[in-house]
């Protein structure tokens, strides 16, 4: 893919991870269901790479709140880790998994992204952005029980668009 390529590709997906979450905000609560924002930002990584995944997991939070003001201010900074560690662990991934079939391997990068960040945000939870507030229970809750509805859709909708670039020959 070339470098035009990606950085089209990751400006398209800074825009969804804009658009998607107004769309969704318009039922109260289920940004935090739906997780909207985190699905262009996980393709980014998967087709572009790690570098262009960490940059749109940086960009699109900022720009969404600058824009709509979503996230919130309180929650915009785990947000924003999350969201690098997902676009530079499955961008990361899927370039060093030695995994021939591609599903496979699709799954096993989405998959170790999707927990490292959601790990990683729950640390950076209770060590720094709400010292103090924040417990396991907090955690288990917004990252795998509210958002399972989310989880669901990124494990269905993001290989299914992966192999659809693939098919069109947008992506090698």
């Amino acid at each position: 893919m070339s470098k035009t390529k990606r950085i089209v590709f990751s400006g398209l997906c800074i825009a969804a991870g804009v658009a998607l979450p107004m769309a969704f905000h318009a039922i109260p609560g289920s940004g935090a269901i739906f997780l909207p924002m985190h699905i262009p930002v996980l393709l980014c990584g998967l087709v572009c790479g790690w570098q262009y995944g960490l940059a749109c997991g940086i960009v699109t939070p900022i720009i969404s709140f600058l824009i709509t003001g979503m996230p919130a201010a309180a929650i915009l900074p785990g947000m924003t880790c999350e969201l690098v560690l997902y676009g530079l662990i499955s961008g990361f991934m899927i370039k060093h998994i030695n995994i021939k079939k591609q599903l496979p391997k699709i799954y096993t990068a989405l998959i170790a992204a999707m927990l490292a960040g959601r790990i990683g945000s729950g640390i950076l939870n209770m060590l720094i952005f709400n010292a103090g507030r924040y417990s396991i229970e907090m955690w288990v809750t917004a990252a795998f029980i509210t958002s399972l509805p989310g989880i669901a859709i990124q494990i269905i909708v993001i290989p299914f668009f992966i192999v659809l670039l693939k098919q069109t020959r947008f992506i090698d």
